[in-house]
């Protein structure tokens, strides 16, 4: 009597992975369980879905500070807040042009893609600070509050970086805490300030935190 004898296994190689099959596999319109090519897939997905944001912009976000330091001096000769504030607005838009060319960039030179599980959630994370930015700067105008309005961008732009930054590189949450810090500072300062506060934050700190983003990161 002949001893049980395992099924003879052949080796299928696809997409550079060797893998061992059955000799007799499982019907065509049944799936087999711990099927290698369903494990791999799963795993890749887990990964992703556990990765970073990576494509925040160093140059970017230079390129941002020295328009923002720019942004600083033209509102500084306006002879009215609003014509102040139409400046810094103005700058608000350019900023975010950039920082969307910069990503789109970044992530194409590292052949990432923007459609990720870890992207959505930088962006889900990221986008409502600035949507409540927006609708207090239009709230504090009405109400002819504008001298909070630089504590409040700063403030809803570092808690933005705070929150989106928990899914990308470890250094962008520490710049939201200093975007955040120096916003809360500002509430309690002169008006007359303001220009050198916004200077200061989204000027000098994009330009630092970007160098610095560029030279571990790259871009």
């Amino acid at each position: 009597m002949e001893p049980c004898r395992k099924p003879r296994r052949r080796r299928l190689t696809q997409r550079g992975y060797s893998v061992e099959t059955p000799e007799n596999p499982v019907p065509q319109g049944e799936q087999a369980p711990g099927d290698p090519l369903e494990q791999l897939a799963y795993i890749r997905k887990t990964m992703e879905s556990a990765g970073s944001f990576t494509a925040v912009p160093g140059r970017g976000q230079v390129v941002i500070g020295l328009t923002a330091l720019l942004a600083a001096y033209i509102a500084a000769g306006q002879g009215s807040p609003l014509r102040w504030l139409d400046v810094w607005l103005m700058e608000a838009g350019l900023a975010l042009a950039i920082a969307g060319y910069a990503i789109a960039r970044k992530a194409k030179r590292a052949g990432q893609s923007l459609s990720t599980v870890p992207t959505r959630k930088f962006a889900m994370n990221f986008v409502p600070p600035l949507l409540a930015g927006a609708l207090l700067t239009w709230a504090l105008v009405t109400a002819g509050a504008l001298s909070f309005i630089p504590g409040a961008w700063m403030l809803l732009y570092g808690a933005a970086v705070i929150t989106g930054g928990a899914f990308s590189v470890g250094i962008v949450p520490v710049m939201g805490v200093c975007f955040f810090t120096l916003g809360a500072v500002s509430l309690f300062t002169p008006a007359s300030w303001a220009n050198y506060e916004l200077a200061l934050g989204f000027g000098v700190l994009h330009i630092i935190f970007g160098v610095v983003i560029a030279r571990r990161h790259g871009g």
